[in-house]
């Protein structure tokens, strides 16, 4: 059929009394023993695949045994891919407007230089069946793009249905927001229900432990998501970091859970309890979680990442860190049975680390490539010593932008190797030329190449039979359709509930409460002018200020835009450090600062003689002149920092008589607990940094602090005479005396 006559189906539905629902739009449903099977490959007769009532193994096998290579090599690939919706030129969609039918050359992500085609032939002739959604569309939209990519698929051949994959949905600000701050669900950016970010997670659940619970709040949080997912048909994401943040520059500690391996642990297995129904693996009611990044992504050299070039080094300096402080989140993972697992992209610096173990037995750290390139990580580690059962989906880029240790080396072999070394899927490319050519030349010149560097027909159905489990334990094969109408109603109904909204009232962290300035009852502001302001790094702050003051006005207080006839301050500090893709000239920033000069860095990662300019919170200079001009009217000053970092508290705690800590939490929540509305439960997740002093880098480049070990544990490698009466030297400490240490935080 011509692409400009293809129509969207509806999907039909049939119900088995005791089964699975069977949705179907082109090919047929087969009756067999009174039960209902769907004909995916339309032959009338009911194959082993087609069963449902087989386990998912012997059905990926069958399946595996009628594909033809290129089909293979589909399976093992992953890319992004566009809305119809969002594409200006409607002659470049299909299927009603509803798929995206634009061709590129150009580059389409940072890391992936493949080309781009239109959905039809993606999923047609280039065989993809795992695709990526960036985009933020209404449940409707959401849930009928994945049934028309589905009835795509399932008019080829062998009916084979498409998985769409995401990175978190569910915290605030995961698609940007509107304004650099959300007050609540309205005013976020997000469509399914909306919590505070992963690390304000942890700090409401780690709250619920210091006060004598547990973390159920992750186990309810997991449960109402996966129904989100589910109701749009989208069964695979990309989550939860199981990284523990040991170094504080690491540029994702946003995304972590924080910094104790045993709370992460427990948050992991309750995620994927949660998310997945079962902790034996996925179900048909499940989502196919993606534990990253294997095996520990927090131990930067000095916080470089490694998606440049800087940051292509893993260094684990302390004895046996590895074990002590960075698997045990993965161990406790595979326990639990996750879909997949992902590698990260760095590389072991064996000749800068310390002898590793795990369970008595050495580690190999010797060859210097990526994890995803990584033997004695992947396999005889991972799923060798830890039993992993799952299969491996690489981060993206590692064939091309970030191939560390492999730059040698062709794409097609690049593939090879790191099939070889357990990868299975490789993730935001189109390119599976590379992999039919690497298989190509296993099958037409296997006396050229080592056996390493080319496919045979042995490793690529080994990977397959392991992608498409997860497919058959969704029930993909049996229902891969929802209807757009009751995906709207469900995410409605999760919207309106008032847990998400808790959580972010639990994840406000008090860190400072001189005097009990606070709560802020209406007896202490009675009578009072209160001046508000919005800090961010951009500059950029009347609109949110505007919307700080109409919020302050909404709640009674007596506002002034004048400081200095103001009884009381609200500070709102949002800075932000750093870039995903690109280094900064020096090392990340961690105070929150304007125009500090900081030392940039050598091409190895040493401290060089230049130097520059680095801000992360413009005008943070006001911070301090608002406070001293509120102080001297004997006024208070009540500042909140919104933590996307460990950030250093030395140009805003000391001016501050109250002090919260939120972790892209709603603004409403955060006001709710000025008032007393809500008494603080929170804790932190991280241990904060005193001061540059803890982070300094010598001139070799060796941290002063190590890098592969949480901030908490910190003070057992530095050195005694930093240390203070008290036996500490690395985190902050406040007038009061109180260390901002994780597992920290105050109440009324």
């Amino acid at each position: 059929m011509d692409r400009a006559e293809l129509r969207y189906i509806a999907p039909t539905f049939t119900r088995n009394r005791e089964g699975p629902t069977i949705g179907t739009t082109v090919k047929p449903v087969i009756e067999v023993d009174g039960k209902f099977f769907r004909d995916s490959n339309g032959n009338g007769t009911l194959e082993p695949y087609e069963d449902w009532r087989l386990d998912s193994k012997t059905r990926a096998e069958d399946l595996v045994s009628r594909m033809s290579i290129d089909e293979k090599v589909g399976m093992m690939v992953i890319n992004n891919r566009g809305m119809g919706i969002e594409v200006k030129n409607k002659a470049e969609t299909a299927m009603d407007g509803l798929l995206d039918e634009t061709t590129s050359t150009a580059d389409q992500n940072p890391l992936s230089a493949t080309d781009k085609y239109g959905t039809i032939d993606t999923i047609q002739k280039l065989h993809l069946r795992h695709l990526i959604l960036r985009a933020n569309p209404s449940p409707a939209d959401h849930a009928q793009w994945i049934n028309a990519m589905n009835q795509v698929a399932e008019m080829t051949p062998n009916g084979i249905p498409v998985i769409v994959a995401s990175n978190s949905r569910n915290e605030n600000a995961s698609f940007g927001a509107t304004t650099d701050i959300a007050f609540n669900k309205d005013s976020s950016n997000t469509v399914f229900s909306c919590y505070p970010g992963t690390l304000g997670l942890a700090a409401a659940a780690m709250g619920d432990i210091k006060a004598g619970g547990d973390a159920g709040l992750i186990s309810e949080f997991a449960e109402k998501a996966r129904g989100e997912w589910d109701a749009v048909g989208m069964k695979k994401a990309y989550m939860y970091m199981a990284d523990v943040a040991t170094d504080p520059r690491w540029q994702r500690t946003y995304g972590t859970l924080g910094e104790r391996p045993d709370f992460i642990a427990d948050a992991i297995r309750r995620l994927l309890k949660g998310f997945q129904c079962s902790s034996e693996g996925v179900t048909r009611e499940g989502i196919g979680l993606t534990v990253k990044h294997f095996p520990g992504g927090g131990a930067r050299e000095n916080g470089f990442d490694p998606h440049y070039v800087q940051g292509q080094w893993n260094v684990y300096a302390t004895e046996n860190s590895l074990e002590k402080y960075q698997l045990a989140p993965f161990m406790a993972a595979v326990e639990h049975n996750p879909s997949s697992i992902m590698p990260y992209y760095a590389k072991p610096y064996s000749s800068k680390s310390a002898p590793q173990t795990y369970k008595g037995v050495p580690l190999d750290l010797s060859e210097e490539v990526g994890f995803a390139y990584n033997k004695a990580f992947v396999t005889d580690l991972l799923r060798g010593q830890m039993g992993f059962k799952g299969y491996i989906n690489s981060d993206s880029g590692v064939l091309t932008k970030m191939s560390w240790g492999m730059e040698a080396h062709d794409v097609p072999s690049r593939a090879a190797y790191a099939v070889h070394a357990g990868a299975d899927m490789f993730s935001d490319t189109n390119d599976v030329w590379s992999l039919k050519e690497a298989w190509r030349r296993g099958q037409e010149d296997a006396d050229k190449y080592d056996a390493k560097y080319v496919l045979s027909d042995e490793d690529v159905n080994q990977s397959n039979v392991r992608l498409l489990k997860e497919m058959f334990d969704t029930g993909l094969f049996e229902n891969p359709y929802r209807d757009p109408d009751d995906a709207t109603k469900f995410i409605e109904g999760t919207r309106a509930d008032e847990f998400p909204y808790q959580v972010h009232l639990k994840s406000v962290v008090l860190l400072k409460n001189e005097d009990n300035t606070l709560p802020l009852t209406p007896e202490k502001a009675t009578g009072k002018k209160i001046y508000a302001q919005y800090f961010n790094k951009s500059g950029d702050t009347a609109k949110t200020n505007d919307s700080l003051y109409a919020a302050l006005e909404a709640r009674g207080f007596t506002i002034t835009r004048d400081y200095s006839e103001a009884d009381l301050a609200f500070l709102y500090v949002n800075p932000t450090s750093g870039s995903y893709f690109d280094a900064t000239l020096g090392y990340l920033e961690l105070d929150i600062a304007h125009a500090k000069i900081v030392v940039e860095t050598r091409p190895d990662g040493a401290p060089a003689r230049t130097k520059h300019v680095e801000t992360t919170l413009t005008g943070a200079a006001l911070i301090k002149e608002i406070a001293d001009t509120v102080h001297a009217n004997g006024g208070k000053v009540i500042s909140n920092v919104n933590f996307k970092l460990a950030w250093m508290l030395g140009n805003v705690e000391p001016y501050s008589d109250a002090l919260l800590a939120g972790f892209e939490t709603f603004a409403d929540a955060t006001l709710d607990v000025i008032e007393g509305k809500y008494h603080p439960s929170g804790v932190l997740p991280l241990t904060l940094p005193k001061d540059d002093s803890v982070i300094k880098v010598d001139a070799n480049g060796e941290c002063i602090s190590p890098n592969d070990v949480p901030g908490y544990a910190k003070d057992e490698y530095m050195p005694d005479s930093m240390k203070d009466e008290n036996g500490k030297a690395y985190a902050y400490r406040d007038a009061a005396g109180n260390y901002y240490e994780s597992e920290f935080g105050l109440s009324y």
